[in-house]
């Protein structure tokens, strides 16, 4: 067997689990008025056909104080039963394990979805916003207790096979377990077993709803990037207290939390398998509950790893999962080279969510869209056509990739001596070498399916009509726009200044054409990776770089993915300097003239190079060709508009499934 670990079957109270993959929770924030439907359940079900073990369905509010998306599943409803039945029927039919989680974020919440105060125990202030939260009087305590209760009746009657309560992330039943957040000085707080009482009661009277044959698991997190925090001996102590009264069946630890937001779903900046640790010490405490390890284990090899030296018993691989629904299948299989794995960017899951949409994924982008697109399996097509892809960026091997899996002969023709394009260079930046291997993966998978893959062969009209394809498919990218133009300054086309030395684009950094020298200026118009990440790799090249833009802080539109803190720190440390709501207005050679937008303000700063991290212009010379002889042909990418390479890896795949 494959990762005989992994793959080993374990007992979980009164059901056993094929594996020890775990697709964990999230909010998928997929429920049109509070009810799930297709979306949720093609979602979940591609996942339970892809060979998880069990799925824990996304957290359902448990009160009307605890709403917070507005594709949440709607509270104290037995309007929900119905749907989720059909969700957990469908992927206990694939031999899933099913788990409904139950939440409430305590002071947390948002007004804006919930109309409802946030319910803490002693009233501090939220970290979701500026709010202040209400104190609990103990009638509201029983009647959240008593929510939790019904929820999980709920639950039972939905078919599922357990409940797995909130306890992570500073909620509110970690709020009851920290003494910062709870102040109580009667029965509900104070020594350990009174602040315990909150959570042991939920357990208790929900074990005596729902019967000995059903799963009560604890989803906790620690975050030691602040001392009030959860830290992990405390929260051993209370996994121990929990243990000790057979309260639990699992539990499962995780990282971060609402005062350490980028530790709660780490990006590429945080090392792998960034749990583990954590489950290990929980491991250490426990006689009865199982433990899984949860937080940055993105691939078959880590998860086999930690279950192999005893750190956890379960593990909970969700965007590797949301990544490729198929992952334990393939992992099962020995075909592990084949899992397309998560890049841990979080632009289209936590992205997503955090401007309150249902979570795609940007390497897969049949994320969400299961119901619309038959799940992430592609249809043979009727007829076999010859098909060229001209440009070997996301796009187009997008495009060749899903052609070939519909049984197309596919022919991708690359101008540079490698594929992947500005997204290669994008995986040239520090700790981005997850790019890389996702463009690995893709040739790979070009190889397997037998793609003509032509590189150091750029195509003019004339080449494309000779070769004849049945379909054409033009994904030539993008390149800089050579003209400094910024936002802020939307009168001004050309940057003064253009046509003298020194001037580079970011591609021309990370593509190592470029000699900046000692002192860096670097225009960040976009406000994202490309100019966060490239000054980043300058300064660790050891150039004094100033970074200018006009948003309100640097890397603003990395915010989504709860990314950009890190970057400001990692570039602080590195002696960055940066004028934040500012725009060059000339470039002098030698100096350039800043301007703060705010009050107009100018300063003159000494560079010795300028860099351009400015919006592309699309590479269109082969397609105003192609359209001036009359030939028919598919855009993708950034030929269409220079974007992200989200954008060009939705449009190459939707192009394959419809050739």
């Amino acid at each position: 067997m494959h990762f005989p670990h992994l793959f080993a079957p374990i007992k979980l109270r009164h059901r056993t689990l094929r594996n020890r993959v775990v697709f964990g929770a999230h909010t998928a924030n997929m429920a049109e008025d509070g009810i799930p439907g297709e979306r949720h359940l093609a979602y979940y079900l591609e996942r339970a056909k892809g060979g998880t073990a069990m799925i824990v369905v996304e957290p359902v509010p448990v009160h009307r104080t605890a709403v917070l998306t507005r594709g949440n599943m709607r509270h104290s409803d037995d309007a929900i039963v119905a749907p989720l039945k059909v969700i957990v029927d469908a992927c206990h039919a694939e031999g899933v394990v099913m788990i409904q989680q139950l939440y409430h974020v305590g002071q947390h919440g948002d007004f804006d979805n919930s109309y409802a105060p946030s319910w803490s125990p002693s009233g501090l202030p939220s970290y979701h916003d500026s709010d202040g939260s209400h104190a609990m009087s103990e009638a509201e305590i029983e009647e959240i207790i008593e929510a939790f209760v019904a929820a999980a009746a709920r639950a039972q009657r939905a078919g599922f096979d357990g409940v797995e309560l909130f306890g992570a992330y500073n909620g509110l039943i970690e709020q009851f377990w920290l003494p910062w957040s709870n102040r109580h000085t009667d029965s509900w707080g104070g020594s350990l077993e009174n602040r315990m009482r909150f959570s042991a009661e939920i357990i208790r009277r929900t074990r005596v709803i729902v019967g000995d044959e059903f799963i009560i698991g604890m989803n906790a997190s620690v975050d030691t990037g602040v001392s009030i925090a959860m830290q992990i001996d405390t929260l051993c102590e209370i996994t121990a207290w929990l243990d000790e009264r057979r309260l639990i069946d699992y539990i499962s630890c995780g990282t971060g939390g609402y005062f350490n937001f980028a530790e709660l779903i780490p990006t590429f900046q945080f090392a792998d398998k960034l749990g583990a640790p954590l489950a290990e010490a929980l491991k250490k405490v426990v006689r009865y509950a199982l433990v899984q390890a949860e937080s940055h284990i993105r691939t078959p090899e880590n998860a086999d790893y930690v279950v192999a030296s005893g750190q956890a018993d379960l593990v909970s691989i969700v965007r590797g999962q949301i990544a490729d629904p198929h992952l334990a299948n393939k992992a099962r299989d020995g075909r592990a080279e084949d899992v397309r794995g998560c890049i841990s960017c979080n632009q289209m899951c936590w992205g997503r969510r955090s401007r309150d949409y249902w979570i795609s994924c940007l390497v897969n982008p049949s994320a969400g869209r299961e119901f619309e697109w038959g799940g992430d399996r592609f249809i043979k097509a009727v007829q076999s056509r010859k098909v060229l892809v001209v440009g070997g960026g996301p796009a187009g091997m997008e495009a060749a990739r899903v052609a070939a899996e519909r049984g197309h002969r596919v022919t991708l023709a690359e101008a540079s001596p490698q594929l992947g394009g500005a997204f290669r260079l994008a995986g040239l930046q520090p700790r981005r070498s997850q790019i890389l291997e996702l463009i690995a993966w893709y040739e790979r998978q070009l190889q397997q399916l037998g793609v003509e893959v032509r590189l150091n062969a750029p195509m003019d009209a004339d080449e494309v009509m000779a070769f004849d394809a049945d379909e054409l498919v033009v994904a030539t990218g993008s390149q800089p726009a050579a003209t400094g133009f910024q936002r802020p300054l939307p009168e001004q086309e050309i940057m003064p200044g253009m046509d003298k030395p020194n001037v580079w684009s970011v591609e021309d950094v990370m593509g190592r054409l470029a000699r900046p020298g000692k002192r860096v200026l670097l225009v960040d118009d976009t406000g994202d990776w490309r100019g966060g990440g490239t000054a980043w790799h300058l300064a660790e090249l050891g150039h004094e770089v100033t970074v200018v833009t006009s948003w309100p802080m640097v890397g603003f539109w990395i915010q989504r993915t709860a990314g950009d803190g890190n970057l400001r720190g990692r570039m602080k440390k590195l002696g960055v300097q940066w004028f934040v709501e500012s725009a060059v207005t000339q470039w002098h050679g030698d100096a350039a003239t800043v301007r703060n937008m705010l009050d107009g303000s100018e300063a003159r700063i000494a560079a010795d190079a300028l860099v351009l991290a400015t919006t592309n212009a699309a590479e269109t010379s082969l397609s105003d060709e192609l359209v001036a002889s009359g030939v028919s042909f598919s855009m993708a990418g950034d030929n269409v508009a220079a974007r992200l390479a989200v954008h060009a890896i939705y449009e190459g795949r939707l192009i394959g499934m419809k050739i």
